[in-house]
């Protein structure tokens, strides 16, 4: 066991995990943040996606020793009233069915939109490909990127 402290949506915590412990566990068993899914656990449905310094990881397998000194963001530190722009596109075009691969979605939209400000549908289509809706609302998801990126690059 070792003692970490992690800056975690702008809060400092301090956890005493194994150092080979998947920051999704440390999230949700240790510290509460249960926004961020566990669904495959082997980094291939995007459920889990948070932010490490505003780039997109899944933390099902990332290991807690990896995070350092690194600003991790969840679903619950997007934004403070939910106002993202990603967050309220996905609410403008109803983007969700079940939601259970919602935050990871709306996580990777945002690390993506952030470097891309404008994508085209096609790289909106790449960027997303690594999450994966049962529900099989591609379209909208994609809808509300672009409309996340028209509405950021209007402000």
């Amino acid at each position: 066991m070792a003692n970490y402290n992690l800056q975690i949506n702008g809060k400092n915590y301090q956890v005493d995990v194994d150092e080979d412990t998947p920051l999704l566990w440390v999230l949700r068993d240790h510290l509460g943040l249960v926004g961020t899914k566990y669904s495959c656990g082997i980094s291939q449905c995007g459920a889990c996606t948070v932010h490490i310094n505003d780039n997109a990881v899944k933390s099902c397998s990332y290991p807690v020793s990896a995070v350092g000194s690194e600003k991790v963001t969840t679903i619950e530190g997007l934004s403070d009233s939910g106002d993202h722009p990603v967050q309220k596109a996905w609410e403008e075009i109803d983007v969700a069915q079940c939601g259970y691969c919602q935050a990871g979605q709306i996580m990777t939209a945002a690390a993506f939109l952030k470097k891309n400000p404008s994508p085209s549908e096609a790289d909106v289509v790449e960027a997303m490909n690594g999450n994966i809706c049962r529900c099989g609302t591609y379209h909208r998801i994609k809808e509300a990127v672009l409309l996340a990126a028209s509405k950021t690059n209007r402000s």
